[in-house]
């Protein structure tokens, strides 16, 4: 009895251990499904803090005094202009508007020089600003009587002089100048009139100024909107602007000659199939960064900016050491560098290269997982969603590789867009929609004069007169 017993008591000792044992093993199994869940997420903190404008959508201005210099150093270590850059020196002019003689002294011995005794040794040119002052110009309104019928007759001004006192189109297009192209804030254009000329205009002329200038160019900007819509390559870009305390979207649609800029409170499809938008009419190229709302359109041909895909590699490189994405950024770069005719020489082979690394791209990154206790779709890797998305658009991806045509980047639309961002920088909003869709439409103008090589004040007098550069092409 007292062995039965006792092996009774060891049974139940063993199934106790077993018991705690299998709690330990469980509790063991989600300490480790934890800390699989940990160091993923480790993993995409620091990969989030390791972004850059390098690897990432982030501008360079995000970094602060850590960012990379646009240029690399010249090797020599030279600084300033290298060899082959083309200066910009100031010339003396051959048609100076005042000139002043500079005559010796008397000579030591007493004689003093007459003008026939003197050669012109050397001239010397100052480039100055004269004293700034607006040019008041009165009219003079007179009228008469006639002597033979007796009908009151009265004088007429020029179109525009509706007022007894008002700005002329010089003021006003400098204004909108300073205000537009230069980002500076209402109240300092006030400050800066007042400084220079002596008369601080009303922060509401200088907004009423732009007002009539984007009305005077509607014409404008639909002849703009037609020559980007009949071109073969154009650009395509956004970017979230802060307007009325709310985030609006100020879109770019640009070609090499011309920029279209509108405003519209959306970002995808609402925005670029409205009446503002010209994707509808458009039927070549269209170089934009792979934001799927421009998927929605199937008249015109995509390519997608070779820069956007290469910061993404590089992202999965630093981050995540994949050797897929090093292989594939290599193979981008050799075909960019590769000259065009080549390129279509090895079109077969390059179509043939493109196939197997992303192959090797599908079978390297992991597959998607569930996440234990969430709901909705599995897990994927930013890996995984590149190298789809390379599967997916390849046409897209190599369009500047066998187009002549489309250029590798959409660095076009960036540059044509960016002039928002340091506007918002400086202003931090626009205070109405109205405001914004002011300064969309009149930036869209310079840039289309300052890529024509036009006089972008003088285009903008013009266009205060009723006609401009594009009105009479």
């Amino acid at each position: 009895m007292d062995k039965d017993k006792i092996i009774q008591e060891l049974i139940e000792q063993v199934k106790q251990l077993n018991s705690r044992l299998a709690f330990y093993e469980d509790r063991i199994l989600k300490r480790e499904e934890e800390n699989a869940e940990l160091k993923i997420e480790i993993i995409e903190l620091k990969a989030r803090l390791n972004k850059d404008s390098s690897n990432s959508s982030k501008p360079p201005s995000s970094e602060g005094y850590k960012k990379k210099p646009a240029l690399p150093k010249a090797k020599n270590g030279k600084q300033g202009g290298q060899k082959g850059h083309e200066g910009k020196t100031l010339k003396q002019s051959s048609d100076p508007d005042q000139v002043i003689s500079c005559l010796p002294e008397p000579c030591k011995c007493g004689h003093k020089f007459l003008s026939s005794e003197l050669a012109l040794a050397e001239r010397r040119q100052v480039f100055d600003l004269p004293k700034p002052r607006l040019e008041i110009t009165e009219y003079q309104i007179h009228k008469g009587t006639c002597p033979v019928c007796g009908t009151n007759c009265r004088g007429n001004t020029p179109e525009g002089v509706n007022a007894p006192v008002q700005y002329g189109t010089g003021v006003k297009s400098y204004m909108v100048l300073l205000g537009t192209h230069f980002n500076v804030p209402f109240k300092k254009v006030q400050l800066l009139f007042g400084d220079l000329f002596g008369y601080p205009i009303n922060e509401s002329t200088a907004f009423s100024a732009g007002k009539q200038c984007y009305e005077r160019l509607t014409k404008t900007e639909g002849i703009i909107k037609a020559r980007i819509a009949d071109s073969q390559t154009a650009h395509a870009d956004e970017t979230g602007i802060r307007v009325a305390g709310k985030l609006g979207w100020l879109h770019a649609a640009t070609s090499h000659s011309y920029t279209y800029l509108f405003m519209h409170e959306k970002r995808g499809r609402m925005a670029l199939e409205s009446e503002k938008s010209l994707l509808n009419d458009f039927s070549g190229w269209l170089v934009h960064d792979c934001w799927s709302s421009y998927f929605r359109f199937h008249k015109f041909k995509h390519a997608l900016c070779g820069a956007h895909i290469l910061r993404e590699l590089e992202y999965l490189i630093e981050n995540y050491h994949s050797k897929w994405a090093k292989v594939f950024k290599q193979f981008l770069l050799s075909i960019y560098q590769m000259p065009f005719e080549e390129r279509i020489k090895r079109r077969q082979l390059i179509n043939c290269r493109y196939d197997k690394i992303c192959d090797y791209g599908i079978k390297s990154e992991p597959l998607p997982v569930k996440t234990p206790g969430k709901r909705g779709r599995y897990k994927r890797s930013k890996g995984l969603n590149l190298v789809e998305r390379l599967i997916r658009e390849k046409i897209a991806v190599l369009a500047f590789a066998f187009n002549s045509e489309v250029p590798f980047t959409n660095n076009l639309a960036e540059r044509d867009i960016r002039p928002s961002k340091v506007k918002q920088k400086v202003s931090n909003c626009f205070r109405t929609f109205k405001g914004a869709e002011i300064y969309a439409r009149i930036q869209g103008f310079i840039s289309t004069a300052r890529k024509n090589n036009r006089n972008v004040f003088a285009e903008l007098c013009n266009t205060f007169d009723g006609h401009n550069f594009i009105t009479e092409m």
